[in-house]
């Protein structure tokens, strides 16, 4: 059939003045979107554009008759045949005319603007119950409350159709209001801690205990199927509570979590009879014993994911085997170092469906048919992508692995001392590897070796054997880091632990990889220049921030001065989270920062000669972000209690270690529409 002409996607003006009075044109109003949609014909069929490619794709016709009046008919269908639902925005930012006339009479020859498409958006009236419909398909939190902000039906419509909810931060919100807010939530992210609690930076005993929410969800959600935790305290007492009050909880994942034991996790195998996810990592727990895994029932079979990788205690192997033999819908499955390779092989055979595996520990010896028989079992994983765990491995063994490592987009040898010879040899058989995480052992040549094997390389993650140890002869250097950059340029996201770095290596690696994302950057010795020139390290972290223009997250080390906070003002228009350690040289850094990036949701600042000038510079600012972290710096105590008389939103409070008079050892600022906290330790001054 022939096509029709195409409109603009602003204006909507027709490219030729004949149109049909029966086409409907779909309008895009300043959408940010890589898609967007030119024109609907006659017969239903949309013109669906990529901004970038130019290329064109359509959109089949919906199964109604087109008519005056069905606007959000075509609203819903758009949205639904949509293969990319992170293009959901769309549903803010459309409006449909029976002609584009209509269009020109509101506004002839000039593109609309967003209050314009406010109010059209307004003037077109959405039954409820598509609305809602149209809604529970959007799946992004962020697209959800951009939606709820258009008018008073649609903060109603996502209200009711929300059933997944993310709260970066327990204290800026009660659970009482969320409540109140969303009738039918089942799932809930929850995070606690600030996030230098993982570097032992937040006292124990600071808060966060999930109890208080607990409580309310009984009352409230007792559909609930799914909680995530993060740096929040729970107790095995709460962990009883979460199993007997909520009969159909399904997901339970715990990260960096404290308070609780191997006890309290029994109570979760016992009573949770629908249970799909158990993932228990990096807590800071009591681990008692492994008799927790003993505590499935014999019937029990729904378990998809199971992740005890960082346990410690040996658990009952026979109990596990029968285990993932029930479970035969089991995808995930990653055990600690007390699993071993004869163990891992029958694991294996139980279960040839994983996607994701967690090794355990490569011992004992194995015999010939041994080795066969573990070869054998990783080659019939036909549907492996992740691999992780691999203690103590070594040359003798890592070649049972080279079977599964075709299909391999995530490997995670974080715990892995592997040298950079038998690195290499395995590299060779990922091919397609997103995702790699590896131990500063495989030196430069390691990381030349990925250089060459990896090309589709998005993300990497170097972490130091023993960041402590200053007499330590392997690592890596600014040499891998640009090896790594010339073979792998669809790299997004880097952390980088080393010792020695220079300016020009930095620009190198942008250069080569100008799309990062997130770039961090840690050089382990405090106040390190730049080895080679001994100049500050300010045009390395310039270069970033100039060729980077996707940059969302950013860490910064070495010796720096304030010209470096001077270009990621001026440069870092899309920076969301800035962490900065033994940096500036004066209040002017900060400020620089704060008056610059106007998307930026967390500071993170640590030893750094920012004082009251620096703090109160981005007073208002501080009310359109997540969070401010500040400990060691030269804030003092008047100054915060300024901030918190001029910002009476903000929660101000200052952790009081040291039993100083006049300093604010640590301080952390937080917006919140729960007001100040009700569980505040004694070290915890709030202001």
């Amino acid at each position: 059939m022939t096509q029709p002409a195409l409109s603009s996607p602003t204006t909507g003006h027709p490219s030729s003045p004949e149109k049909s009075r029966t086409q409907t044109d779909l309008v895009v109003v300043s959408n940010p979107l890589p898609y967007h949609c030119t024109s609907v014909a006659a017969t239903g069929e949309i013109t669906h554009t990529n901004r970038s490619s130019g290329s064109e794709r359509l959109i089949p016709p919906p199964p109604f008759s087109l008519r005056s009046g069905d606007e959000f008919l075509w609203l819903f269908w758009y949205t639904k045949v949509s293969t990319n639902l992170h293009h959901s925005q769309d549903l803010v930012l459309l409006s449909c005319f029976e002609s584009t006339r209509e269009l020109e009479m509101k506004k002839p020859k000039e593109s609309v603007d967003l209050m314009d498409s406010s109010e059209l958006i307004q003037s077109t009236v959405f039954p409820d119950e598509v609305l809602e419909k149209v809604l529970a398909l959007v799946i992004s939190h962020k697209d959800r409350n951009s939606a709820s902000l258009v008018n008073k039906d649609w903060y109603n419509a996502e209200r009711w159709t929300r059933t997944k909810l993310f709260i970066g931060n327990c204290y800026s919100v009660t659970p009482e209001i969320v409540a109140r807010r969303f009738p039918k939530i089942k799932s809930i992210t929850l995070k606690g801690k600030p996030r230098f609690s993982d570097f032992d930076l937040v006292p124990v005993n600071w808060g966060a205990d999930i109890q208080v929410w607990l409580d309310v969800f009984a009352k409230v959600y007792p559909f609930l199927e799914e909680l995530r935790l993060k740096r929040m305290a729970i107790t095995d007492e709460s962990l009883e509570f979460l199993a007997k009050s909520f009969h159909g909880f399904k997901v339970l994942s715990l990260l960096s979590c404290d308070s609780f034991s191997t006890d309290g996790i029994g109570c979760i195998a016992t009573h949770c009879k629908s249970l799909t996810e158990l993932d228990i990592q990096e807590n800071g727990m009591d681990d008692i014993n492994g008799s927790w895994l003993s505590c499935f029932p014999d019937d029990f079979a729904s378990l998809e994911v199971l992740n005890f990788s960082s346990l410690d205690s040996e658990v009952c192997f026979n109990a596990l085997e029968r285990l993932v033999s029930r479970c035969k819908s089991m995808r995930v499955l990653k055990v600690n170092k007390n699993i071993n390779l004869v163990h891992l092989q029958r694991l294996l055979v139980a279960a040839p469906q994983l996607m994701e595996l967690g090794t355990g520990t490569f011992y004992p010896r194995l015999t010939s048919r041994q080795y066969a028989e573990l070869e054998s079992a990783f080659s019939n994983c036909k549907q492996l992508h992740t691999l992780s765990g691999l203690w103590e491995a070594t040359s003798r063994y890592l070649p049972v692995l080279y079977a599964a490592c075709a299909s391999l987009t995530f490997l995670n040898l974080s715990y892995a001392t592997i040298q950079s010879g038998e690195f290499s040899k395995l590299l060779a058989h990922c091919p397609n590897l997103r995702r790699l995480w590896v131990l500063d052992t495989v030196g430069d040549k390691g990381l030349e070796a990925v250089g060459t094997s990896c090309p589709l390389l998005e993300e990497l993650r170097v972490f130091p054997l023993d960041p402590f140890d200053e007499d330590i002869v392997h690592g890596v250097t600014e040499s891998g880091f640009v090896a790594v950059s010339a073979g792998c340029p669809k790299l997004q996201y880097v952390l980088y632990f080393c010792r020695q770095m220079t300016n020009a290596a930095v620009a190198t690696v942008v250069r080569n990889c100008p799309d990062f994302t997130h770039f961090r950057l840690c050089i382990m010795d405090p106040g390190q220049p730049d080895y080679l020139t001994n100049e500050p390290m300010d045009e390395a972290f310039g270069a970033v921030v100039k060729t980077c223009k996707k940059l969302q997250r950013l860490s910064v080390s070495g010796l720096l001065t304030d010209l470096t906070f001077e270009y990621i003002g001026e440069y870092a228009k899309n920076l969301e989270i800035l962490s900065v350690a033994f940096a500036g040289g004066s209040d002017w850094g900060m400020e620089c920062v704060l008056k610059g990036c106007s998307k930026l949701r967390k500071l993170e600042i640590r030893d750094c000669p920012f004082g009251n000038p620096a703090l109160l510079s981005g007073m208002e600012k501080y009310e359109s972000m997540r969070c401010l972290w500040m400990s060691a710096c030269h804030v003092t105590l008047n100054g915060c209690r300024m901030l918190a008389l001029e910002k009476p939103r903000l929660n101000v409070e200052v952790i009081r270690e040291k039993n100083s008079d006049d300093y604010a050892d640590k301080l952390y600022v937080y917006r919140s529409v729960a007001g100040a906290r009700r569980d505040a330790p004694p070290f915890v001054l709030t202001l």
